[in-house]
């Protein structure tokens, strides 16, 4: 089963202290005293919030994207999966978001991507947005991935964060697309765990006592449930666009730039100053992305 959420933790702790939960302003000052006094409980609290994702208010340019989306509920063994689309043409550009993120976030490049003639449908993930659920972890993602692809003729996929995660998974799993974007995606597992430690002032044994929580529960190292691991899965013929943010306080350059030592063919766009979420909004990024689903698209 697969375990990894993302690298998000961080995002999660260090929005506008106004719009951030007091739980998760408490956390970081908390946390360390609670390894030194109760280490079993920090494991647990460790766990908890790796695998639960925070809910944020929709903002209002999210909520007119959804405002002319046409929504349906779809049932995936227990789970109800709020999900969205956008046109109605044949060929689909699916959407996945990040850790405690929505698909609406993904509302800049849908006019972009219907004047090519697709459409665009998206969902928020298990536990996220309006869908069911209060935690959740890779394997959901892959079931909900992979019934898509059962109701749409999936050309290509757009990735954010732990989507590019999910996405990737999903691919070495054998979903039939060739076609993948990841924007600021993490792909190191051991970085992942670093950067959830980091944001709680978390130690070392806190992060080897979850690797060896994940090995027990799930029989395979922690390491395995990242894309460092799911890129050698990859069929030869697949097309990876790679689009990551110098800024980006969550998921750094290490990401990419390991992914390309594996799987030097995809191909890698540098922005600065846009961090880990405005990257979704910026008009080159768009322009990018769409092009070079344009381009692959036409030659298959």
């Amino acid at each position: 089963m697969g375990v990894t959420p993302s690298a998000c933790i961080n995002c999660q702790i260090v929005k506008k202290k106004s719009k951030t939960p007091l739980a998760l302003r408490i956390i970081p000052a908390v946390f360390p005293w609670l390894e030194r006094l109760a280490q079993p409980l920090a494991d647990r609290l460790f766990r908890f919030l790796f695998f639960t994702p925070i809910g944020y208010p929709t903002p209002e340019k999210e909520i007119k994207a959804e405002s002319f989306a046409h929504t349906f509920v779809m049932h995936v063994g227990k789970m109800q999966i709020q999900c969205y689309r956008w046109g109605d043409a044949p060929k689909t550009i699916l959407v996945v978001h990040g850790w405690a993120g929505r698909a609406t976030q993904f509302r800049r490049f849908v006019k972009p991507f219907l004047a090519e003639g697709f459409q665009v449908v998206g969902f928020d993930g298990p536990a996220h947005g309006k869908s069911s659920g209060t935690s959740t972890h890779l394997n959901e993602f892959l079931v909900v991935i992979r019934e898509l692809q059962t109701r749409f003729d999936i050309q290509a996929i757009v990735a954010h964060s732990f989507g590019g995660v999910a996405s990737l998974y999903a691919i070495a799993e054998g979903l039939k697309v060739k076609i993948l974007v990841t924007i600021a995606s993490p792909t190191i597992a051991d970085e992942i765990v670093k950067t959830y430690l980091h944001a709680i002032g978390g130690s070392v044994r806190t992060g080897n006592n979850f690797k060896n929580y994940v090995l027990k529960k799930y029989g395979k190292p922690f390491e395995e449930y990242a894309s460092l691991a799911f890129i050698k899965k990859v069929p030869s013929d697949f097309n990876l666009l790679l689009v990551y943010d110098e800024d980006d306080a969550e998921v750094s350059m290490k990401h990419p730039e390991a992914l390309l030592e594996l799987f030097p063919k995809a191909e890698l766009m540098k922005t600065s100053g846009l961090g880990h979420t405005r990257i979704l909004r910026d008009n080159p990024v768009i322009r990018q992305v769409v092009t070079f689903i344009r381009l692959h698209s036409s030659e298959s």
